[in-house]
């Protein structure tokens, strides 16, 4: 065409509109592409290539699925049986040395388990302190393997936590602070009709006003803190975690019981009575989620036997006498 052409140039052909074949074909290809599914190729490697959706969930932790989250420790039964050897050592240890400076005072080397014991309750800070130090090596171990080693907060890791409103629980310290105190006065009631046999050995410490004050301090300003977070806050998860909350508390409770019977002579009433109050104690840390409440039960129960054996010897100066 040439600038003296006045012949109208040809319209552009307008854009075919699609035919209903491409559009089906068109429709079953969007089909076919659906993100996140497998599809195998054809050949010898026609294997379904796993994509990103596809792959294993990541692992999760073996908690049961309604486990409580105080029961959620990060221990378990080789911790466990690492604690139990540490603590045999620990008190062998501790034993050994008590046994060893008590003689050292004494000119006789060969002392008999009897006259051992009426030295130690001359000295009654001797035994004493070895009993502080051991529950300070208890601690420390769980310090270290947890608080240390795990980088983990180490009392709320060990179930110590704000006491609040749970139902059938009280939220207020004092109901079981007064709680011990009345429980301290139904065991004093029930062991009264219990008979023991003279001269146990928690009573040589009794001997001594130095002793009894010592033993009464160490009852109400260690003992429940340490046993407590040993029992209550160490034990009595793993066992609910791995055995159920029902035989934890059992357990814990007849544990704490037998800590205690070679204080009491392996007297099975007195060990029992002490069994039936770990249960409870520990029945308190369960239902209430922490071990503040049963701290605050065991705070009391000591609590209350101190006061009373203060008030009934007038401040340890009127000792009952001693066959």
């Amino acid at each position: 065409m040439t600038g003296f052409d006045d012949t109208k140039p040809l319209a552009p052909d307008s854009p075919a509109e699609p035919s209903s074949d491409s559009q089906n074909s068109t429709d079953d290809l969007a089909e076919k592409i659906v993100v996140g599914v497998q599809e195998t190729f054809p050949g010898s490697l026609g294997d379904a290539i796993p994509l990103p959706s596809d792959l294993p969930p990541p692992a999760v932790l073996p908690y049961l699925p309604d486990l409580p989250d105080d029961l959620r420790v990060p221990w378990g039964w080789l911790h466990f049986l690492v604690f139990v050897i540490f603590g045999i050592v620990s008190l062998v240890a501790t034993q050994i040395g008590t046994t060893l400076y008590l003689m050292s005072q004494s000119h006789n080397a060969q002392l008999t388990q009897k006259e051992l014991e009426h030295l130690a309750a001359s000295k009654p800070i001797i035994p004493i302190t070895a009993n502080v130090l051991l529950y300070a090596l208890l601690i420390l171990f769980l310090y270290v393997s947890i608080a240390i080693l795990k980088n983990l907060p180490f009392w709320r890791t060990f179930g110590w936590r704000k006491l609040i409103p749970v139902a059938g629980m009280p939220s207020s310290p004092w109901v079981y602070f007064a709680g011990g105190i009345a429980l301290s006065l139904c065991v004093a009631i029930v062991s009264s009709r219990i008979k023991t046999p003279e001269n146990l050995p928690i009573e040589e410490l009794f001997k001594s006003r130095v002793g009894a004050f010592l033993l009464m301090g160490m009852a109400v300003l260690i003992a429940p803190l340490v046993e407590e977070t040993v029992f209550r806050g160490y034990l009595y998860p793993l066992f609910a975690k791995n055995l159920g909350v029902a035989p934890g508390v059992v357990i814990t409770g007849v544990l704490f019981g037998l800590m205690h019977a070679p204080q009491l002579g392996w007297t099975w009433g007195l060990v029992a009575m002490l069994i039936a109050v770990g249960i409870i104690f520990t029945l308190a840390r369960a239902r209430a989620g922490t071990v503040l409440a049963s701290y605050l039960i065991h705070l009391g129960y000591n609590s209350m036997i101190a006061v009373t054996a203060i008030l009934a010897t007038h401040g340890f100066t009127r000792m009952p006498p001693h066959p």
